[in-house]
């Protein structure tokens, strides 16, 4: 995992961490807005990184690397951590570790484990990979009608089709099956006193599970709706409303 840091003069740290299919530069366009003011943590995960050529470990596996990278860093209290989809997997787990002290969290469209019978989430881990895979075989147009994604340019396609020609088979297989069934303590507990989950608008329905979890393990969570964007939709389309969302998190 690679770490890409900007701002690191400020004392306040901002982790950010990416979904499932795009790379690291997914927060390219909000890094610019908040770097002047904060240390901006963003993890180019495993199988997403361009610059190495490896594969995707797991939930459990990153959220333990990072935190591991974070202390070994003295970085030991992180003001904010942020993860979309994916990333909000990671955020849910490293929550529940316990292990960094983080004031403030965010999880968008987080993806928590399914509360099923282990042979129905093996039927869903096959679905989910063959969407993907045959996205990568297909095109990234067929991207369009596996996920509530916001209406794509043409530079998105692109995006999409160079991020999946890039990403292994292996990588697509643990993506989703880790994000659908990764492992939590038996006993949860965090000292985040701040939790917020953030749906976007087109994706209320799709998230009603995920909603119950977190409202369950994490009780003092504050939801919120996101107007006018999709799953993921908000760091790239609208960035200076996600800047908004975080700071007024942080001042609040």
């Amino acid at each position: 995992m690679t770490i890409h840091e900007y701002g690191k003069d400020n004392d306040k740290v901002i982790v950010l961490i990416h979904p499932s299919i795009v790379m690291w530069d997914y927060f390219q366009d909000v890094i610019p807005l908040i770097e002047k003011d904060y240390h901006v943590i963003v993890p180019a995960l495993p199988g997403y990184n361009p610059a190495r050529k490896d594969d995707f470990t797991s939930i459990e596996q990153i959220s333990r690397d990072l935190e591991k990278w974070l202390i070994g860093n003295n970085l030991n209290t992180v003001t904010c951590i942020y993860g979309c989809s994916m990333g909000g997997s990671i955020v849910t787990r490293m929550l529940a570790n316990n292990r960094v002290n983080i004031e403030n969290a965010v999880i968008d469209g987080g993806i928590t484990p399914y509360q099923l019978p282990w042979i129905l989430t093996r039927f869903i881990a096959i679905k989910d990979f063959l969407m993907i895979y045959m996205g990568k075989i297909g095109g990234a147009n067929l991207l369009e009608k596996a996920f509530s994604l916001d209406e794509l340019s043409k530079e998105d396609i692109d995006y999409a089709a160079k991020v999946l020609k890039m990403i292994s088979a292996k990588t697509i297989w643990r993506t989703f099956d880790s994000c659908n069934n990764y492992t939590m303590p038996r006993y949860i507990h965090t000292n985040c006193k701040k939790i917020e989950y953030w749906i976007a608008e087109k994706e209320i329905k799709d998230r009603k599970a995920d909603i119950a979890y977190i409202r369950k393990i994490y009780p003092n969570t504050r939801f919120r709706v996101i107007r006018n964007v999709g799953h993921g939709g908000l760091a790239p389309y609208r960035p200076k409303k996600f800047v908004r969302g975080i700071t007024k998190l942080i001042n609040s």
